[in-house]
């Protein structure tokens, strides 16, 4: 539940990655290089979510069209037929990154086809770029951009509050726009085309989070926050008389014209000392409802308050439902029933502990219920079920004490919709998905509603570091936010991120590449170890122990027979270990903040790199020396990797526009390095298996190459490369990580900021390294021990061991048992599964398969109870039955 988004694409800037333009090539990069394109498809590992969602859109003329906005992830269209979300900006480049942050998005209610988003990621130095207003006249499928002459800040200080972005419900060519930054309100006479600014309006907001922020993150005026029009006050074609626009001044929050935006004032009698984080018309019954919080959010949040303004009368209402004093949040997300009249919802969204809550109203205001009540503290009432087994991870692996509760119902919730044409139907965003709910209405009979993920196809993660084993699961990701995954089948939402612990960020991870079981991943937690190690490929963890100084995770390396790790953590120096870091000593001859690599078949040799220098230790981390090869990046803006399979071999990629940049290749352990031609930049890169025919492992690499930047594939070391990606495909920045799959020709794993991990296979014919499917008929004794590790209301996750206790060794396994209380498997993951009624087989994935004597397996499933969930009490191996523990 962190409550700051991972900046990776703000990091790589500071560090000089996306700042001015390409100098002129070297002589040795001048040489011309072949490129060719090939057809990929290209999809998500699946995460389902994991980022902030802060605004949910729905038109208002079309049943069924919606939309949703992240933060840095771009925004999409809902599917109804497969309740799905389709991503809309993927075509954003490397040059134009920052528009992949969405701060507003508005859906035309004259003509559906046309949709807009306002786009830019920090208003401050983290973003070279200006915002821009991107128009679609086909829902998103195709866009034209007008450019803005100031920022936008998608993923800045207030960006739950709005919609800045509104369309004319009378005339739609007009549109509005509420500024950041002291830049006021802009209008549009051209559907989007051009922009200018309102000279007329008579406040631009004064309200920032901390005046004392030197960076101009959180000392930037959060300006104006919302416009919404009086629709009844305008006749088709003619622009709407009544306007109101939301300002980021607790004194002035609220202005009006009743004119077409020609003069404006100050709302009389409005509440002062609260912002307005969200303006909704009732126009069904006059009545403009106001959610108020004391800070502009999304994180922070003291106080709060409901108003509603009578648009005839000019009557201001306090209809907050509870008390100031018990207020120790701020309101945010708010929504009116378009069906009933006098129906209206809001969130508190900064309710961070012990939950967020929400409030209904069937009479304006009048009165509240909530969706959950203590009945005798600690304990509480819901009116709500929540059914998370699409997305498990949502529990977050916790078993919180009351009042606490897993999954919890959200935080961040400042997106809060009912559909427009259907009571029944409601989604709210949070911190890390979208939740909804089919049901709503049971609210008010007194009867349960379910709230569910409705997030499938909404791919909200930033990734730090990828992995590809050779055995194992096929793909481990270190990520912002929610720490990263392990993928056993790319398709499928895993059941839970990396616990024990549960990384706020996960900085980087690695395996040993002759024995994949052992993994080691670093990241940041506010109290606890930054570094943890699996000995089962990342299925279970264990932590180590950190050196003295450590205050966040940096780079680590495991030597290839996972014998020993270096590790270059924030906060201190370069340290080594043998063993699981029980112990830590100091490298030496190494700076701290170094990049740290391992060699792939030397297990006691290891790589650095810090500003322009190469290091090498040959004694398993102890000492490195410097390495005397010249001409590579001066900077920190490099990632580096060692070829699996070839000792000394090693690959570097990085460097800024203004010195050193490129792909170079090192044959002798880093003691020289040559640049390759005609790779004008790079910033990534790794290695998938060798091409049908080909002796030399497939290089990726993220980079610009023939004046084109994309994701590039060589089978041929190289000597020439295919752009593997096409322009409908670039997902703003990709510079963090990139590997392809060892088993599978031609599958890449690409990183993104903001749109999860995004993985591609060639359709020139990629080849699956099919897992042996051994008869799994083991003889030997076998024991067992299931144990539910977490439980909810319709769900429960559990752990199953299967020991080997005989004196032979297994050659596959298939473990059988039956349910008594007719519970249901949902997902398994380090096995198959089959279900007849209460009947259940697991079966070994290929990699698990062989079970020495005296050994063990584990696996693990997810399923759905109802009533009782009475573990199995006997279980068969094959033909045999085992031991229960």
């Amino acid at each position: 539940m962190r409550r700051t988004r991972i900046l990776t694409a703000a990091l790589a800037l500071a560090a000089g990655l996306l700042a001015g333009t390409p100098p002129a090539l070297a002589a040795d990069a001048s040489t011309d290089v072949s490129i060719t394109a090939d057809t990929y498809t290209w999809k998500n590992a699946r995460i389902d979510g994991g980022g902030f969602v802060p605004g949910i859109v729905f038109n208002r003329k079309e049943k069924n069209l919606a939309y949703a906005r992240t933060d840095i992830g771009g925004a999409y269209r809902w599917q109804q037929s497969s309740k799905t979300w389709t991503p809309l900006l993927d075509s954003v480049g490397w040059d134009d990154w920052g528009h992949t942050g969405v701060v507003s998005l508005a859906s035309d209610s004259v003509d559906p086809d046309k949709v807009y988003a306002a786009v830019g990621t920090y208003t401050n130095s983290w973003d070279p770029g200006n915002g821009a207003v991107m128009r679609s006249a086909d829902r998103g499928a195709s866009w034209q951009k007008a450019a803005l002459p100031f920022k936008l800040g998608g993923n800045m200080p207030g960006r739950g509050m709005g919609e800045r972005l509104a369309v004319d419900p009378n005339r739609n060519s007009v549109l509005y726009l509420g500024a950041p930054s002291g830049k006021g309100l802009w209008r549009s006479t051209d559907s989007g085309a051009s922009w200018s600014q309102v000279a007329n309006f008579p406040n631009v907001g004064n309200y920032v989070q901390d005046p004392s922020d030197t960076s101009g993150y959180a000392s930037d005026n959060q300006g104006i926050v919302w416009v919404t029009f009086g629709e009844s006050t305008g006749t088709a074609g003619n622009a709407t008389r009544t306007i109101y626009v939301g300002v980021a001044d607790k004194d002035n929050a609220v202005y009006r014209s009743t004119d077409a935006g020609a003069t404006w004032s100050r709302v009389a009698g409005q509440p002062t000392g609260y912002l307005a984080h969200k303006g909704v018309l009732d126009a069904a019954n006059g009545y403009l409802y106001l959610a108020y919080s004391d800070k502009g959010g999304p994180y922070d949040g003291g106080k709060g308050r409901l108003w509603r303004y009578a648009t005839a009368t000019g009557a201001w209402t306090d209809i907050s439902p509870v008390a100031e004093a018990d207020t120790y949040y701020g309101f945010a997300g708010l929504t009116v029933d378009r069906q009933k009249p006098g129906t209206v919802m809001a969130t508190a969204y900064s309710s961070w502990w012990p939950d967020t809550q929400i409030f209904r109203s069937t009479d304006s205001g009048g009165t509240w219920t909530k969706a959950w009540d203590y009945t005798s503290y600690p304990d509480r009432a819901n009116r709500y079920t929540m059914d998370v087994s699409s997305s498990p991870w949502l529990t977050w692996g916790a078993n919180p004490s009351p009042p606490e509760q897993t999954p919890k119902l959200g935080w961040m919730t400042e997106a809060l919709e009912i559909d427009p044409f259907d009571s029944n139907r409601m989604m709210y965003g949070t911190g890390a998905t979208i939740y909804g709910t089919e049901d709503l209405t049971n609210w008010d009979s007194g009867s349960r509603f379910t709230i569910r993920p409705m997030v499938q196809g909404l791919e909200e993660t930033a990734v730090n570091d990828l992995a590809s084993p050779p055995s194992g699961a096929p793909l481990l990701s270190a990520l912002g936010d929610v720490g990263g995954f392990r993928h056993t089948d790319l398709t499928k939402v895993p059941p839970m991120m990396f616990t024990q612990p549960n990384f706020t960020t996960t900085t980087s991870l690695d395996f040993a590449e002759s024995s994949p079981s052992t993994v080691v991943r670093v990241g940041d937690l506010d109290s606890g170890p930054h570094i943890v190690f699996s000995t089962d490929n990342g299925a279970n963890w264990f932590a180590g122990t950190d050196p003295s100084g450590v205050s966040g995770g940096g780079t680590v390396a495991a030597a290839s027979d996972g014998s020993r790790f270096v590790w270059s953590p924030a906060g201190a120096g370069v340290q080594y270990t043998t063993g699981f870091g029980n112990s830590w000593a100091a490298s030496s001859g190494i700076p701290a903040g170094a990049v740290v690599e391992s060699d792939r078949v030397d297990p006691k040799t290891f790589y650095g790199f810090k500003s322009g220098k190469f290091y090498v230790s040959s004694d398993g981390g102890a000492t490195f020396t410097a390495s005397s090869a010249t001409g590579l990046p001066s900077g920190d803006s490099v990632r580096f990797k060692a070829l699996p399979g070839v000792k000394g071999e090693v690959w570097l990629a990085g460097g800024a526009p203004d010195g050193a940049y490129g792909l170079w290749h090192s044959t002798d352990a880093g003691a020289s390095f040559t640049k390759l031609a005609g790779v004008e930049q790079a910033d990534t890169v790794g290695f998938g298996k060798a091409a049908p025919g080909a002796s030399y492992q497939t290089l990726y690499t993220s980079a610009k190459i023939g004046g084109v930047r994309g994701i590039f594939r060589s089978t041929d070391k190289g000597a020439s490369w295919t752009r593997i990606n096409d322009d409908a495909h670039q997902w703003g920045w990709t510079g963090a990580a990139i590997t392809g799959d060892p088993r599978v020709y031609g599958r890449v794993y690409v990183s993104t900021n903001g749109r999860g991990v995004v993985y591609g296979d060639t359709a020139d014919g990629g080849t699956t390294d099919p897992d042996p499917d051994p008869d799994p008929d083991p003889t030997g004794a076998c024991s067992v021990t299931y144990k539910v590790t977490n439980q909810w209301s319709g769900g429960f996750q559990a752990d199953v061991q299967l020991s080997n206790i005989g004196s032979g060794a297994w050659n596959g396994w298939s473990l059988g048992w039956s349910f008594a209380d007719g519970q249901k498997v949902t997902q398994v993951w380090n096995a198959e599964y089959t279900q007849s009624g209460s009947a259940v087989t697991a079966k070994n994935v290929g990699w698990n398969g062989n079970v020495a004597a005296g050994a063990s397996v584990s696996f693990g499933f997810t399923g759905s109870w109802s009533g009782a969930n009475a573990r199995p009490t006997a279980f068969r191996l094959g033909e045999q039955s085992c031991t229960v523990g």
